[in-house]
């Protein structure tokens, strides 16, 4: 077993009310990923991709992953995640925070005062965090952006 922490790096400032707005056609109808079937030839609504990933605008900001702790949790190596600020860091939420000065994306476990986090990858272990280490949670992951 390895230990290791899964990096991110800044990939974007913060989405605020200023943000450029994009909206793309939205075809509700669902897409089959097994046999095809006949497709709609309307558009049913526009999607606009900040409304859908951006929860909390002032409060949001994005990170680029670097690593392959948390592929069990489908985040993967170059995904940008989003992230909220004014998320509470609850149990079993997955966060963006600062352990001794490293910045890592973990699951949070809490459980009878007792703080650990949990990469989604068995080939590393849970970092237990005692009272003597500096955390700093920087925001819950509400999304994440990749391309094929």
């Amino acid at each position: 077993m390895e230990h290791n922490t899964c990096r991110v790096e800044m990939a974007g400032q913060a989405v605020g009310e200023d943000a450029g707005r994009l909206s793309l056609p939205c075809y509700l109808h669902r897409v089959p990923a097994g046999f095809p079937s006949p497709a709609d030839d309307y558009i049913e609504s526009a999607l606009d991709l900040n409304k859908f990933l951006v929860r909390n605008p002032m409060a949001t900001f994005l990170v680029r992953v670097s690593g392959d702790s948390m592929a069990g949790a489908g985040i993967h190596d170059g995904d940008i995640l989003v992230v909220d600020r004014s998320e509470e860091a609850a149990h079993g939420k997955i966060v963006v925070l600062v352990l001794d000065g490293e910045l890592t994306v973990k699951r949070l476990h809490l459980k009878n005062g007792h703080c650990m986090l949990i990469p989604e990858n068995p080939r590393y272990r849970p970092i237990h965090v005692g009272s003597e280490q500096d955390l700093h949670v920087w925001g819950v992951v509400t999304g994440l952006v990749r391309q094929l």
